[in-house]
């Protein structure tokens, strides 16, 4: 729809005042005289949730935790809220689905394969929700992520305009099919996932209208997804051309393919499945449980800490024992794969906005549980970082071991140093032995994002050993591999 014409249809239903200059798409994605449909991204996550409205009524599918956003929406436009749709138990994310349900007292729709501990009601293939008397939503069964995934497919008039996808199928690729059993059995059970994606695939999205729009449940960062293009929504369509797992290929190529090079699985993965088959808590009672401690406080020894400061700060001062994970970027991803949720925490902030901010962002993968007391820490006598000079550095004299904690796929891609140990960030404390000790180390990833919680780490566990962070220096020494 060409700019103008779709600034007239906002006006036309009274949504105007709630797009930003400048931001036009980033919220409203698709307006029509007989519905809305919103899009809320959760950056860290690289989540997208979905509010669809018309005649007053409003259906909100896959919600994030804070479930404020969706009550204020349907306020603005005095709707009511009928219902919560989950495609499935996601793993990256607590969701608010039981919250909602509690506080307004409407249904949580849902497959009946899921069998969640909160009250649901079967939403499974076939089953519609009427909003007006001519839009609703249907459900279409489509496994390959999870065994019990859905997809919501709204009509009007009785034709298909949109398919809600989870995390089915993406925008370039479809929902890995590794992230739901973790017994002794998940091989087979990934195979047959696998095999399942196929026919979601071919039997069931091949068969929709080129023109209907596709919104799933993430975007590119996402580790529910190997290749995700970046794009927050996508057509059918297009898919059916561009997304691999439409191309002429055999059931068995397919599934190799699948179950090839994906990425790694987050500790905090399996219980976040288990925390929304029970439902999360209520939020904001659950935020209040969370202890609040003085500046500065000093934790016992050997607790662990997560200190979510900006890395040149994190270096200046901080606390023995402390762990580096920036607040900004995917702090809930990098929190989560690095902390068990068997585990207890310390968390600590520059300031009490952003303890506020990280303490929220924790509580998105449901780990608010986990804290044991939060902090502002600000003291400028902690443990130092020696600061790495680059301007006396050479590469080719061979002073340090370099430590790469970029992906497989990533060293693959491009290298910075020549005889560079690697090691993925998520494995270093497993594979610590890998790296001698016999010289100083220089530790990169491709930012400087994952560098400063890798080397937090070393200077913890390997507090003889001299450790710098190249930090965000690396792009100057990145190069294609076929360069090397």
């Amino acid at each position: 729809m060409e700019r103008r014409k779709f600034i007239a249809n906002l006006a036309g239903m009274g949504l105007l005042s709630l797009v930003k200059p400048g931001q036009l798409l980033s919220k409203t994605v698709a307006v029509a005289s007989n519905y809305v449909i919103e899009q809320f991204e959760d950056k860290g996550l690289a989540h997208y949730s979905y509010a669809v409205l018309a005649d007053s009524k409003m259906v909100v599918i896959d919600p994030q935790r804070n479930p404020q956003v969706y009550y204020d929406f349907a306020q603005k436009h005095n709707a009511q809220i009928i219902g919560i749709i989950e495609t499935h138990p996601h793993a990256d994310f607590a969701s608010a689905h039981l919250e909602m349900h509690q506080k307004l007292n409407v249904p949580i729709y849902a497959s009946s394969l899921t069998k969640p501990k909160y009250p649901a009601t079967a939403f499974d293939e076939g089953r519609t929700l009427k909003l007006s008397d001519l839009v609703g939503l249907r459900s279409i069964y489509t496994p390959g992520h999870a065994p019990d995934h859905i997809a919501v497919v709204l009509y009007e008039s009785g034709k298909d305009r949109a398919v809600f996808s989870g995390d089915s199928l993406l925008i370039g690729d479809v929902g890995r099919p590794d992230l739901r059993d973790f017994s002794k059995n998940a091989d087979a059970q990934r195979q047959r996932l696998a095999e399942m994606m196929y026919d979601t695939i071919h039997e069931k999205f091949a068969k929709l209208e080129d023109d209907v729009l596709l919104y799933p449940a993430h975007g590119a960062g996402s580790l529910c997804g190997r290749s995700i293009r970046k794009a927050a929504s996508s057509t059918v369509g297009y898919e059916k051309q561009h997304n691999y797992a439409f191309e002429k290929r055999t059931k068995a190529e397919f599934v190799n393919l699948l179950l090839s090079d994906q990425p790694f699985i987050p500790k905090y993965f399996p219980y976040a499945v288990g925390l929304n088959i029970t439902g999360a808590p209520e939020l904001k009672a659950s935020l209040a449980k969370v202890k609040h401690l003085p500046k500065n406080h000093q934790p016992e020894a050997k607790a662990l800490i997560i200190d979510s400061r900006p890395a040149a700060t994190f270096k200046a001062s901080y606390l023995t024992n402390a762990i580096n994970i920036q607040g900004g970027g995917a702090f809930e991803t990098w929190l989560g794969s690095m902390v068990a949720p068997e585990s207890e925490f310390y968390l600590v902030a520059a300031d009490d906005e952003n303890l506020q901010s990280v303490i929220k962002k924790a509580a998105a993968i449901g780990y608010e549980s986990k804290i044991k007391g939060a902090f502002v820490y600000d003291a400028t006598n902690g443990n130092q970082f020696t600061t790495f000079d680059k301007s006396t550095f050479n590469p080719e004299e061979n002073k340090y071991t370099y430590l790469d904690v970029r992906t497989i796929k990533e060293v693959n891609e491009t290298t910075v140093f020549k005889n560079s140990i690697h090691i993925p960030l998520h494995e270093l404390t497993q594979r610590l032995t890998e790296i001698p000790k016999d010289k100083p180390i220089l530790v990169n990833c491709a930012s400087g994002y994952r560098s400063a919680t890798a080397s937090s780490i070393l200077k913890k566990l390997l507090p003889n050993v001299q450790i710098y962070d190249l930090g965000a220096a690396v792009t100057e020494y990145k190069k294609p591999v076929a360069e090397k």
